[in-house]
């Protein structure tokens, strides 16, 4: 613990005025509690393993548990966000973006509102927030193959896929994990957005439900990095940002194009996961008998 050496430091009584000095303690109470914040979070990331929360065993680790980006993955944050938080910075962070990692280091109750507690935010009611993506979930993904499927957010983060979906969409788990969004690999990502029949279309509505959401997000840390991200990195999303359009989350028709099947048309139906409009599940089916054949043939892929 640091000390002040200076005389103002010494044990002398105040001899005049009617506020007592601040002890050195109370000015250092907030980096000490962003110390525990960092070392609670570390302590249960290490405790879980990754089958715990259907993520796959890479092999031996160097560390015990989770990996911090793969905490991030789960919560659906950046990972450089979440490193800082970690390591106990001094950063920014909303109730919404703790309830995730909450979710995504399995505390039970009294360690959410521990968690609540170190990172000096207001524990929300229960119930409010959707729950994060498990092993449930990742089995229906499963099942529903061959039928392409996959879980997001209203941030449009990938948070699970089946292997149809992968093979629709291109090799997902090759990607970074900050680079698993769906907005982002429109606008950056030429191989990801070739699969697209219109992809021009699809970004501009893309962009236009990301902006709806926002609203309930403003101020919220990895909504701001996302953006800032997307801004510096497409002129074009900057243009469709620019145009404030909004539009409602619907069921729809999209079509793909796929480098050995071919073009395809699917109806893609959302399924919430929670009470709230964010996460979903994402199903895409034929709607003509030429799709429905060759999305069997992607299959056997």
């Amino acid at each position: 613990m640091r000390t002040l050496n200076t005389p103002a430091a010494t044990a002398v009584p105040p001899t005049s005025g009617t506020h007592a000095p601040v002890a050195p303690d109370a000015r250092h109470a907030p980096d000490v509690r962003r110390q525990e914040l960092a070392a609670f979070l570390r302590s249960r990331r290490e405790r879980i393993t990754p089958e715990q929360v259907g993520l796959p065993d890479t092999g031996r680790r160097r560390t015990p548990g989770l990996r911090r980006e793969e905490v991030a993955q789960l919560a659906s944050v950046g990972v450089t966000w979440y490193t800082w938080l970690e390591q106990g910075r001094d950063i920014q962070v909303s109730a919404q973006v703790l309830g995730a990692v909450a979710r995504a280091l399995l505390l039970d109750p009294n360690e959410r509102a521990h968690l609540y507690t170190l990172a000096g935010a207001a524990l929300p009611e229960p119930g409010v927030e959707c729950p994060s993506v498990t092993p449930s979930v990742r089995r229906v993904l499963d099942q529903l193959s061959p039928l392409p499927a996959c879980v997001m957010n209203s941030r449009y983060d990938l948070l699970a896929w089946n292997a149809t979906y992968a093979e629709l969409l291109g090799d997902i788990d090759a990607l970074p994990f900050e680079e698993r969004n769906i907005v982002w690999l429109l606008f950056t990502n030429e191989a990801f957005r070739a699969r697209f029949l219109e992809p021009e279309a699809v970004g501009l509505g893309v962009v236009a439900r990301l902006r709806a959401a926002l609203a309930e997000h403003v101020g919220d840390p990895a909504w701001k990095s996302l953006l800032a991200r997307l801004r510096r990195a497409s002129p074009e999303f900057e243009s469709a940002w620019q145009r404030h359009e909004v539009g409602a989350l619907v069921n729809g028709i999209k079509g793909f194009v796929h480098p050995v099947v071919g073009t395809m048309r699917m109806e893609y139906t959302s399924m919430w996961l929670g009470r709230r409009l964010g996460t979903r599940l994402v199903t895409y089916t034929p709607v003509d008998e030429e799709t429905e054949e060759r999305l069997q043939r992607l299959a056997e892929l």
